[in-house]
């Protein structure tokens, strides 16, 4: 007879023996805060394109750059907070 895992096991994989205080081990930029970061980013470079397209559309590229640069400051602060690699 196998043991099944726990429901905490099947969450979160290898990182479920974590002891309190401990955060995860994230590789290659698999990390909350480096796919929130670059999600977000993406978005303002889509936005800024489109206005590039539109006619040289100057407030809808600002709007898309200062949201890419958004991007940017929430995968660091997510990353300051632990949801990011950790450096050895």
């Amino acid at each position: 007879m196998t043991q099944q895992p726990s429901d905490q096991t099947q969450r979160h994989g290898a990182h479920a023996a974590l002891a309190p205080g401990q955060t995860p081990k994230y590789h290659h930029g698999r990390s909350p805060a480096s796919w929130a970061g670059s999600m977000i980013a993406l978005v303002g470079f889509v936005i800024a394109a489109v206005g590039f397209f539109l006619d040289l559309n100057v407030p809808l590229i600002v709007i898309g750059l200062v949201v890419a640069v958004g991007g940017a400051l929430v995968g660091g602060l997510m990353a300051r907070a632990g949801l990011g690699q950790v450096w050895e």
